[in-house]
C-alpha cells in the first residue's frame, strides 16, 4: 500500500487478511455500500393550524407559496395523510411517541410525556444523531421537557398557550430563559424569524454528523400577526376590507384584531415559504441536499381563531370539518416529503398514512432499533416510490375531548371505510362514510352497511 506521496505504508499480514476479510464480508452482506454512505439527515416542518388546501400545490388560489410547490415538483406528495388528533398537543404525541392517542393519559391538550418515554428523539439519539427542537414544543413542562425527551438543542415556547402571540416576553433555549420583553416589535422579535434564525445556524453547527431538525413552527396559528413587508403584497390583492387599528384584545383570548386578516394570514403563510426555502437553499450550499430527508405537514386542520377567514381561502380544501373535527377537514393534512436522488420527482401517494408511522420510518432509515413497538409502520417504501402493503396499515384511530368541550368524539379509518362517533351524546348514532366515493363526508351509510358499522364500532371500543 501506498500513500499520497508514495512511500509504502506497511502493514503486518494478520491485520491485512483480517483487513481483506472485513472488505469481504461488506460486500457479501451490502454493508460497505451502506457504511460508505452517511446515514441522512432528517429534517421535519411542522406548521400549525395549516389546512389541507393552504398552499398551492394542494389547491390554494391566493396564497403564493413558491418553494413548497417546488419541494412538491421534487419530491412526493403524500395525499392521504393524516394528523395524530385535530389539536395541537395531542396531534405531536403521536407524532414523537409512535403511538395513537388512545395510548396518551388524556386525549386533549394538558399533555406531559412521561419520564423515560420512547420518542423520535431518544430512538435518533441512540442512533448517533445530533437532535434539536426548534419552535413550539407544547408536551410537558416536568417530565416532559425536550431536552428530557431526546433532544440535544430546544429554543422555542415550552407552554403551547404562550406560543399563540408571535412577539413573546421571552423563550427558551435548553433551559435558560430568554429575555424579550424589552426588544422593539420588529423582525428580530417576531418568533418565526428566531426560529428560522436557530434553525439555519443548527444545520451549519451540525453538517459534520447525522442530525435530526424537529422544526415546529407556529405560523399561522391563533394571532394574524406577520411584519408588513409579508403582508403589504396582500392588502390589495385579496381586497381585505380594512378595519381600524383595534388594539383592545379578544374577549378572554388577548389576541389584537389584525387590521387586514386576511392579507396577514397570506403573508404569514407565504413568509414561512420563504423561509422553507432558504432552509433547503443552505443545504444546497452544504452539499447537504442528496444527504437530507426533509418533511413537510401540519398538525390539524386550520381554524378561525385571531380573526383569520378560512372559508375565503377555502383551507380546508373540499373537506367536511376544521380544527377539532374528526371529519376530514380537522385531521387531513397537506404533506410532502423531498430527498433528492431517493424520492423519485413528482411523485405521489394515496396511500392512507398518519402521524405515529414516522417514527418507525426514521428509525428504519437511522439503523436504529426500537426498544418498545410503534402503533405506526414504516413508510419507507412509500417514499422510495414503492408499493405499500395496505393490510400492514389496515387501522387509523383517533379520539378527541378535552376541558369544556360538549363532545367527546372518536374515529376509525378501515381501507375505504371511515367510522365517526359522536360517544358522548349520540353514541347511538354512528356516522359511516365510504371515503372512496365520498370524501367530503355527506353520505351516512351506517344504517345501509351494519355488518361494517358493528366491526368498526368494536375496533373503537
Amino acid at each position: 500500500m501506498k500513500n499520497h506521496d508514495d512511500r509504502t505504508i506497511r502493514m503486518p499480514r494478520r491485520r491485512f487478511m483480517k483487513y481483506l476479510g472485513a472488505l469481504g464480508a461488506a460486500a457479501a452482506t451490502g454493508s460497505f455500500a451502506q457504511s460508505a454512505r452517511r446515514k441522512p439527515n432528517i429534517i421535519f416542518i411542522l406548521a400549525d393550524d395549516l389546512g389541507y388546501g393552504d398552499i398551492g400545490c394542494f389547491g390554494q388560489k391566493h396564497i403564493k407559496t413558491p418553494e413548497l410547490d417546488r419541494m412538491c415538483a421534487e419530491g412526493v406528495k403524500l395525499t392521504s395523510h393524516y394528523a395524530g388528533s385535530t389539536v395541537c398537543a395531542p396531534s405531536r404525541y403521536t407524532l414523537l411517541t409512535g403511538h395513537h392517542i388512545g395510548r396518551a393519559a388524556t386525549v386533549g391538550q394538558n399533555q406531559e410525556l412521561p419520564a423515560g418515554a420512547q420518542t423520535v428523539g431518544t430512538v435518533l439519539q441512540s442512533a448517533g444523531y445530533r437532535t434539536a427542537c426548534i419552535g413550539k414544543w407544547g408536551l410537558g413542562e416536568k417530565t416532559g421537557l425536550p431536552n428530557q425527551q431526546g433532544f440535544h438543542h430546544f429554543f422555542g415556547y415550552v407552554d403551547q398557550t404562550r406560543a399563540h402571540w408571535y412577539y413573546p416576553d421571552y423563550l427558551w433555549r435548553n433551559g435558560e430563559k430568554i429575555d424579550l420583553k424589552d426588544n422593539p416589535k420588529t423582525h428580530a422579535h417576531y418568533s418565526h424569524d428566531l426560529f428560522t434564525h436557530e434553525a439555519l445556524e443548527f444545520i451549519r453547527n451540525s453538517k459534520h454528523q447525522p442530525f435530526f431538525l424537529y422544526l415546529a413552527y407556529t405560523i399561522p396559528h391563533a394571532e394574524v400577526q406577520v411584519p408588513e413587508d409579508s403582508q403589504e403584497p396582500y392588502i390589495k390583492a385579496l381586497g381585505d376590507p380594512e378595519r381600524p387599528p383595534i388594539t383592545e384584545p379578544y374577549a378572554l383570548k388577548g389576541y389584537n384584531k389584525p387590521r387586514y386578516p386576511r392579507a396577514a394570514r397570506a403573508g404569514m403563510i407565504s413568509r414561512m415559504d420563504r423561509d422553507i426555502g432558504r432552509l433547503r437553499a443552505l443545504l444546497a450550499e452544504l452539499n447537504l441536499d442528496k444527504d437530507t430527508l426533509v418533511i413537510f405537514t401540519s398538525d390539524n386542520g386550520a381554524c378561525n381563531a385571531g380573526g383569520q377567514d378560512i372559508q375565503f381561502f377555502k383551507s380546508n380544501g373540499d373537506w367536511r370539518g376544521a380544527k377539532r373535527s374528526l371529519y376530514e377537514g380537522g385531521i387531513r393534512v397537506p404533506t410532502l416529503a423531498c430527498w433528492p436522488g431517493t424520492i423519485p420527482a413528482g411523485a405521489a401517494s394515496d396511500f392512507p398514512s398518519i402521524f405515529y408511522d414516522w417514527l418507525p420510518t426514521f428509525a428504519e432509515l437511522a439503523g436504529a432499533e426500537l426498544k418498545r413497538p410503534s402503533d405506526g409502520i414504516s413508510l419507507v417504501p412509500t417514499l422510495r416510490g414503492q408499493p405499500q402493503q395496505r393490510k400492514d396499515h389496515e387501522i387509523l384511530f383517533w379520539d378527541y375531548g378535552e376541558g369544556g368541550a360538549t363532545s367527546r368524539w372518536s374515529a376509525v379509518r378501515k381501507g375505504k371505510w371511515k367510522l365517526v362517533v359522536d360517544r358522548q351524546d349520540a353514541p347511538d348514532k354512528p356516522e359511516l362514510y365510504d371515503l372512496s366515493t365520498d370524501l367530503a363526508e355527506q353520505k351516512n351509510l351506517a344504517g345501509q352497511n351494519p355488518q361494517v358499522t358493528a366491526e368498526l364500532l368494536a375496533i373503537m371500543k
